[in-house]
Parts: C-alpha cells; structure tokens; sequence
C-alpha cells in the first residue's frame, strides 16, 4: 500500500507527533478539521518538487540506469512547471519568485549531482511506506522512507531527503525524531536483525547553494522516548486537548493564521472564505 492510501484513515506520524507537539491547534486545524491552508509556502512546494527529482533519480538507479546533470535539470524544470506556473495560492518569501526558484533549484540540483557519494549500495526500496502500531496507541503510526539501500556488510542504511535554508547541527541530527520513528518503522518491518544508519541528503538553500550528508544512529533509549512521547500525544488527540502556541516564531508563516486568531478571539472562522 502507498503512502497516500494509508493517509486515508485516521493515523499519527512522525510529522504529526511533532506538529501535535509544536502546537497542537494546528493539528487540529489540519488533520481533524481538515480546514483549507489559507496558502501554500514556496518553501513547501519547492521542496516537495526537489523530492519528486530526487526520487526519479533513484528510480532510475534503482534500474540501473543514471540519469546525467541535463536530465536532472529538464525533470525538475517539467516538475517545477507543473506544480507551479499560474497559481496563485503560492505565497513567496522575499525575495523568490516563480522564475528565480525556477533558476534556483537548477543551481541547488547541481550542487547535489557533483556531490553524489560513488558508493555501490543496493537500492533496496524507494518511497517504502511503512504502517504499524504501538501499544496504548489505537491508530497506526505510518509514513514513508525516502530511500533504503544496504552495503556489503548487510548494513541498512535509511536516507530521508531535505531541503532547508541552512545547515544542521549534529545535535539536530543525533535528536531528529523522523530518522528515530524510520529506525522503529524499520525494525517492525523486516531489518530488526540488521545493523541500521540513519542519514539527511540535505539540499542547502544557501545564496551559494550546496549539499551535506548527515549520518547518525538510534538506540534503543531513543526509541523508547519516542514511542513514549507518541502515546502521550495520542492521549491527549483522544482528549480533544488542543492548545494554541500562538507565541512560536513560525506563526507569522503559519498557513492556519486567521483561523488561529479567530480561534483565539472568540470569532467563528469562515472556511468558505479560504477555499
């Protein structure tokens, strides 16, 4: 089963444990009333189109095939074109435009193709969705790993694919409660008797753009800690606890704005007026 049909029953993720946790309104807003993002930010559109070039990449490896830097560029520009041109419910940072991402991810996918690791790993799956539960939860945790490949030594390694505005720190890294919740999904799905790495293919968005590999491990301990914090989160979904971080740096780009502020001042939020 793909990711998207697994999506249509109630669920938790690595995604939505930290949404929950950030600010447990927006969860609500979006995956149980399922209110209209009022828009959509360049920065996720932009990554999801990255993605999508980056999975066509090894797809093809995956076949035994490599696609060169030109074929690169034509998909992502196809790609770009497709999920871009004419909307208007893109809302872009200063700065950005259709056309200068359009320029951009040309220039970010060419520092990500000549930094491309020469390792002979065999693509074991691409866009793996993975579903399964968890004691005291009574929806599955799912989700989708971007890559999994294993080396000589039988080692898995799961890669999730990034891009960010800037690079990330090693804490951020060994403490990613994503790359924790794959490690888990992992184990419950076939590798519980392989040695396991974790790793961002991190597309940076810098002006000079570049690419890092980050590499890290779980133990036992961080698995543990997540799987507590999900049931803690799950406890508080079944008791319709939903409290607002109206204070949090992100809610100036918070796609639930209005309805946060009509929420929180007493007014009934017009979804009609926010298709």
């Amino acid at each position: 089963m793909v990711l998207s049909e697994l999506r249509q029953t109630p669920h938790l993720s690595a995604s939505s444990i930290n949404e929950y946790v950030e600010c447990s309104l927006l969860y609500k807003f979006g995956r149980i009333d399922k209110l209209p993002m009022e828009f959509k930010s360049d920065a996720l559109e932009f990554g999801t189109c990255i993605h999508r070039v980056l999975e066509a990449y090894y797809s093809a490896k995956m076949m035994g095939d490599r696609m060169l830097l030109k074929d690169v560029h034509e998909f992502f520009v196809f790609t770009w074109l497709d999920m871009a041109r004419g909307r208007d419910d893109i809302r872009y940072a200063d700065g950005n435009d259709y056309n200068s991402l359009l320029m951009f991810g040309r220039d970010l996918l060419t520092a990500w193709y000549t930094k491309l690791p020469d390792d002979d790993f065999t693509i074991l799956a691409i866009e793996e969705a993975f579903s399964f539960n968890l004691p005291g939860i009574d929806i599955p945790i799912i989700g989708a790993m971007d890559l999994v490949e294993q080396d000589n030594s039988g080692t898995i390694i799961i890669t999730d694919f990034k891009t960010s505005g800037r690079a990330y720190s090693k804490d951020e890294v060994d403490s990613n409660q994503q790359l924790t919740m794959y490690q888990i999904a992992a184990k419950q799905n076939g590798y519980a008797d392989h040695e396991i790495l974790l790793r961002f293919d991190t597309l940076i968005k810098t002006k000079v753009p570049r690419c890092e590999q980050y590499w890290t491990t779980r133990t036992e301990l961080d698995e543990r800690r997540l799987i507590k914090k999900a049931r803690q989160v799950w406890d508080g979904i079944s008791k319709e606890v939903f409290v607002p971080n109206d204070t949090s740096w992100k809610c100036k780009g918070c796609a639930y704005k209005q309805a946060c502020d009509a929420y929180l001042e007493g007014e009934e939020y017009d979804q009609a007026s926010h298709p």
